[in-house]
């Protein structure tokens, strides 16, 4: 696609059904959700979709499903991060079949600075064309990425979530100048205010309030940060539970809102909900409800 990408992008949930199956029907539901609600684009899987828990050949198959489903009416970004460069490619070289508008990558666990450009190279070859480098705790200079958007071609956007985020962002903004057209933030959207002062062009939070999250966006793009901030504070409640609990609570919300059958996670030994998280999030989707548009 030749427009700039910015705006609030859903990071979609993995829908399973109860016994731990994929539940294709619920992850088409989510998609027309995500539209519905305004986003301005969708992103599968990554690790808020359990990316590391699905099969090669699983990722290939859901990410098509929602490039069909959406229908061009959003960019679709795969997710095609892999432990090593070869994994990433095979799950890059399905994406672009399936369609996609763009990729986006963690770095490999633990790999050296040329492994990881190496890396970054495979993914953009196979790709030709978008990729948003990830940064969450790789610990990635604000000079190597400078390196890597001015000289390695498709490395056009960068997700930012080393913390402090908001630091982060304005680091990069300040230094890489050269072939970067955009910088997200991520981190279900917590330090979202903030960052687009600093000069973010986007986000990718998790699905489950998507439209709450375009109302913060579009209102401090209208020039009324009051209300951004006003309607930020009724949704911060419900991000500070998600980064207590974990994903569950995503999933738990897209069931209540109708979307998915199931809050099931794949990840072993994730967190679970209590009958007190519970009555929480019911009060804090009470809240949020007049902001719900879905």
């Amino acid at each position: 696609m030749s427009e700039v990408m910015k705006g609030i992008f859903a990071v979609m949930q993995t829908p399973l059904r109860e016994n731990g199956e994929l539940d294709v029907k619920s992850l088409e539901r989510q998609t027309g959700f995500c539209i519905e609600c305004g986003a301005h684009g969708l992103v599968f899987p990554v690790l808020g979709g359990e990316y590391q828990f699905l099969s090669e050949g699983e990722r290939a198959q859901l990410v098509e499903v929602v490039v069909k489903t959406a229908g061009g009416q959003v960019p679709v970004v795969a997710g095609v991060a892999g432990p090593v460069k070869e994994v990433a490619v095979v799950c890059t070289e399905a994406a672009v079949k399936a369609g996609v508008d763009a990729v986006v990558a963690l770095p490999p666990a633990g790999g050296r600075q040329e492994e990881v450009r190496e890396y970054y190279e495979a993914i953009a070859k196979a790709a030709g064309r978008p990729v948003f480098l990830q940064h969450t705790s790789g610990g990635l200079s604000a000079d190597f990425m400078r390196e890597l958007f001015a000289e390695v071609e498709h490395i056009d956007y960068l997700k930012e979530e080393q913390q402090p985020s908001a630091h982060q962002i304005s680091a990069v903004i300040n230094q890489v100048k050269e072939g970067c057209l955009g910088v997200f933030g991520g981190g279900h959207g917590r330090w979202m205010l903030s960052e687009m002062r600093r000069g973010a062009s986007g986000f990718m939070p998790a699905a489950e309030a998507i439209d709450v999250h375009v109302q913060i966006w579009d209102a401090y793009q209208a020039g009324d940060e009051r209300r951004a901030r006003d309607i930020f504070n009724l949704l911060l409640p419900q991000i500070n539970l998600i980064m207590a609990v974990g994903l569950n609570v995503c999933k738990e919300i897209l069931v209540r809102r109708g979307v998915l059958e199931s809050a099931r996670l794949r990840a072993p030994g994730a967190p679970v909900m209590d009958a007190e998280d519970g009555r929480e999030l019911e009060m804090i989707m009470a809240d949020l409800a007049p902001y719900f548009k879905v």
